[in-house]
């Protein structure tokens, strides 16, 4: 069994709203033969909580404007270091780097293949901020 082709155009959303957002490193599995509760889980992280918080709502806004779904479960979205957004066929975990880095879910779901993601929805590279970072250096010179 593997994700619907729904699931998959929900993925598609979510990654595109994430990278637009300067998401970093967004990749998606498709957990459907492992996972009976969900189709497809969604990873990305951002360096801070106000920029999670901002791929937060824009992933929100565009799977209810695109997609016609609202999440049924929301996790984490007071603290801004770990937010779970759980729409049933797809959950979209956005986390802080370090976050990311110490609980591992790519490890976690390594065997699960992969989701090809379209052209410009992979995000950035973790680290490829400015030396700077912060807020107001989301695009390096």
């Amino acid at each position: 069994m593997s994700a619907t082709d729904r699931a998959v155009g929900l993925v598609n959303i979510a990654a595109e709203a994430a990278a637009d957002k300067l998401a970093q490193e967004v990749v998606a599995y498709d957990v459907s033969d492992q996972l009976v509760i969900t189709d497809a889980f969604v990873l990305c992280s951002a360096p801070t909580d106000r920029q999670v918080r901002s791929i937060v709502d824009e992933v929100e806004d565009r799977l209810r404007d695109r997609g016609g779904v609202k999440p049924v479960r929301r996790e984490g979205e007071r603290d801004g270091r770990w937010v779970l957004l759980d729409y049933a066929e797809i959950v979209v975990h956005i986390q802080q780097e370090e976050e990311r880095g110490q609980y591992g879910l790519e490890r976690l779901w390594k065997d699960c293949p992969r989701i090809t993601l379209p052209e410009g929805a992979q995000g950035r590279e973790r680290g490829s901020e400015d030396a700077g970072g912060g807020a107001g250096a989301a695009d390096p010179a």
